[in-house]
């Protein structure tokens, strides 16, 4: 259905998906919402609006029932991933510090970012000079460390995005978070190596329990059999792998370990439909 702009154009729908980028979100929002649907938004343009929730279900599915906007942002698909694995420890003890490492697949940046790596490799097989137009540098047989653009500290968009969402996620304004984005030559599913410190030391074999409990989470940590999460293998899966679980040997209450997510489904698309799945088990939407 073409939108007009008209009030009426959702008239009836109780939960509208969007993700047609920022602009467009603003530009519709007040007729989405008109007649009281709830807009799950997939773009960045409302995620740190205070009146409007930033939700992952498995860690703060209840703040989808406080809309005064009637719209719910779906956050950015590297914070998504994190605070799903971030939640059972935060539990545990909670989190003061998160440094954290991305390696972001080309899906991230759409269809076209993948067809070009195809093409890029295509070409140098051939011996032909790559194609370079949806990033900055050849990715094929490359590692770019930036995602989206620098700002006036250093860090990068995507890189703020982190620091930014885990605080409003997690309810926990006081965590620092510190990213590293690069893009890597990987067709889907984003991985992360992240390092934390919690407030009190916790037993790996406490925190290894807790992953292995917790909502959206599989622990696939065998070393010594060298199972661990890769892309290649966690591309078109639901939920968020966890592997490499240890000590950090730098600090006490330091916990290190690798996770990998496929952003297209957590990172987005699955989340989204998990948020309007929670509000509809908790009861929303009963006439």
């Amino acid at each position: 259905k073409e939108l007009t702009g008209n009030a009426d154009d959702f008239r009836g729908v109780d939960i509208a998906f969007t993700s047609a980028g920022a602009g467009t979100s603003r530009q519709y929002a007040d007729t989405i919402t008109a007649h009281g649907a709830i807009m799950i938004d997939n773009s960045s343009a409302f995620r740190m609006d205070s009146d409007v929730p930033l939700v992952v279900p498995e860690v703060n599915g209840d703040d989808a029932f406080n809309t005064p906007r009637r719209i719910i942002a779906n956050p950015n698909c590297t914070t998504i991933q994190m605070v799903v694995a971030l939640k059972p420890i935060n539990d545990l003890s909670p989190i003061k510090k998160v440094h954290v490492a991305t390696y972001q697949a080309a899906s991230g940046a759409g269809a076209a970012a993948m067809d070009e790596l195809l093409q890029q490799h295509a070409q140098l097989v051939k011996g032909e000079k790559p194609t370079v137009e949806k990033f900055a540098y050849q990715l094929a047989y490359n590692v770019i460390p930036q995602v989206d653009v620098f700002t006036e500290n250093g860090y990068t968009k995507e890189e703020m995005k982190m620091y930014n969402e885990t605080k409003k996620i997690m309810h926990a304004p006081n965590i620092s978070v510190s990213a590293t984005c690069v893009r890597v030559p990987v067709m889907r599913a984003h991985s992360e190596a992240i390092w934390l410190e919690t407030e009190q030391p916790l037993e790996l074999d406490t925190v290894r329990k807790a992953l292995s409990e917790a909502e959206g989470v599989v622990l696939l940590d065998n070393p010594e059999q060298k199972q661990y999460p890769m892309p290649l293998d966690i591309a078109d899966k639901d939920p968020v792998y966890v592997g490499r679980l240890r000590k950090d040997l730098t600090c006490e209450c330091g916990i290190s370990f690798w996770i990998v997510g496929d952003q297209i489904k957590k990172g987005a698309a699955l989340n989204a439909v998990q948020i309007a799945q929670y509000m509809l088990t908790h009861g929303a939407f009963k006439k």
